[in-house]
Parts: C-alpha cells; sequence; structure tokens
C-alpha cells in the first residue's frame, strides 16, 4: 500500500503541472486588454423565441486560470429581447463593490480573451418556471458582498449553489472549477451541485462528492480527483475532464 501516497501526489500535483505549461489563449496579451466581444455560442434572441438557460465556463483570469475555469449563468425567457447573466466577480469587492454582478457582460462574451465553452444548455417548454428560480436563487446567494479567490466564496461557489437551488437544472460543474465545494455558511452535507447525488465538504479544502451526474470526485485542498461514470472519462486537478464528450 505505499504506492498510494506517491499515487495520490501524482494525481494531484502532476496535472497542475502540466496545465502551468499549457497556453491560455490570450497569446501574451495583458487579461485586461483582451478581447471580451460576443463568441456566438448563445443563441441569437430575435431568432429564438424560446425561453434558453446556459451555464459556461472559460479559463479563469490571470495565475487563477492555471488552477481554475470561471463560471456564469445566461438566461433568456421566452420571447425576451436579450439574455440576463449572472456571475460572481471579485475585482472591486473589496473596495466596496457588490460581488454578484448582473448583465457586466454579455451572455457569451470571451472572459478576457479565454474563449468559454457550453456546460448546460436548456430550452424550450417549462424553461421559463426554472429561470424565476433560478432568479430566486440568486436574490438567496448568501454572500453578495464577499469574495475569497480559494478556497471560496467566489464565482463558482455562487454556480454551484445556484445549481443546488435548483436541482431541475440537473448542473454538473466542471471538476476544475474550484469553488464549487465551498458550501455556504459552514455546512459539511450537501446536496451535489447536480441535484442527482451528495456531498461532504470541509470548507472546501477536503471532501468527496458521489452523484449520478457528477460521478465520483475527492477533494483536496480545492483540487478535484475523480471519475465520471455517466460517460467515462477521468477528471484531473487543473485540467478538469478528460473522456468521452457528455
Amino acid at each position: 500500500m505505499i504506492w498510494i501516497g506517491p499515487l495520490l501526489l501524482a494525481l494531484f500535483v502532476l496535472p497542475v503541472l502540466v496545465s502551468a505549461c499549457l497556453p491560455d489563449g490570450r497569446d501574451g496579451v495583458p487579461w485586461y486588454e483582451a478581447r471580451r466581444d460576443p463568441t456566438g455560442l448563445a443563441p441569437d434572441p430575435a431568432a429564438t423565441h424560446e425561453a434558453v438557460i446556459q451555464v459556461y465556463a472559460a479559463r479563469a483570469v490571470s495565475w487563477r486560470g492555471v488552477f481554475s475555469v470561471h463560471t456564469w449563468i445566461a438566461v433568456k425567457p421566452t420571447g425576451a429581447e436579450s439574455y440576463t447573466r449572472y456571475e460572481v466577480l471579485g475585482f472591486g469587492v473589496a473596495n466596496g463593490a457588490p460581488a454578484v454582478r448582473i448583465d457586466r457582460m454579455g451572455p457569451d462574451n470571451y472572459w478576457f480573451g479565454a474563449r468559454p465553452y457550453v456546460v448546460l444548455d436548456r430550452r424550450g417548454a417549462g424553461v421559463d418556471a426554472v429561470i424565476d428560480k433560478i432568479r430566486a436563487a440568486v436574490a438567496s446567494y448568501p454572500y453578495p458582498h464577499e469574495y475569497r479567490a480559494w478556497p471560496g466564496p467566489n464565482s463558482n461557489t455562487f454556480t454551484a449553489y445556484v445549481g443546488r437551488q435548483v436541482p431541475e437544472l440537473g448542473l454538473a460543474l466542471p471538476s476544475n472549477a474550484i469553488g464549487k465545494d465551498f458550501l455556504p455558511q459552514g455546512r459539511l452535507f450537501a446536496p451535489a451541485p447536480s441535484g442527482s447525488g451528495f456531498q461532504v465538504s470541509l470548507y472546501g479544502l477536503a471532501g468527496v462528492l458521489v452523484a449520478a451526474d457528477e460521478g465520483f470526485e475527492l477533494n483536496l485542498l480545492g483540487l478535484d480527483v475523480g471519475i465520471d461514470a455517466a460517460a467515462p472519462g477521468l477528471k484531473l486537478p487543473a485540467l478538469g475532464r478528460l473522456g468521452l464528450a457528455r
């Protein structure tokens, strides 16, 4: 059994080192000058009458991007002419700015040079009722004026909180969304963000998650290692999920 320690060390450390060597897509441009224009991933409201919910993730800014992605939620009710984007940001919070921001950018914009990808897409019948629940969850978020990059509460803590409050979403967040395992108000037990299982977490620093959608995840110091059973794949710290498409 002496191999268990080195194996765990390799699983948690090597992926971080690999991630640190990968290009971040910003081509050396300072993050504050990087592109923030739309990507075209969100359906055009002018041509899409049905209700839409999308959750996005993009590599985080600066050194945070080595370890984690940033996530946010965009919603468009039936017949609406535009989206509403909900997210948590740390910029300016120390100077009194709110952590929860609404419509700071468009629904699918580049995240300071990093192209986002769609984590979840829900459309059509019944989605308007889910949007109402998302709005209520955003309003009840317990850290509207607090932000801490690690272990939380941060942007991924917020998105995971909304997922737990609205289990109809079935929101399985990326394993490299650091902060998603930070349970509000010091709780030790909670449903998984997808609502399809449960997790135990000690302030986002150590814990276990078992769920039908997320699979199995072991959290250590905010980094997750795990296995996705729904669509076979391996979850690694910093790199995220590797395997068959979900």
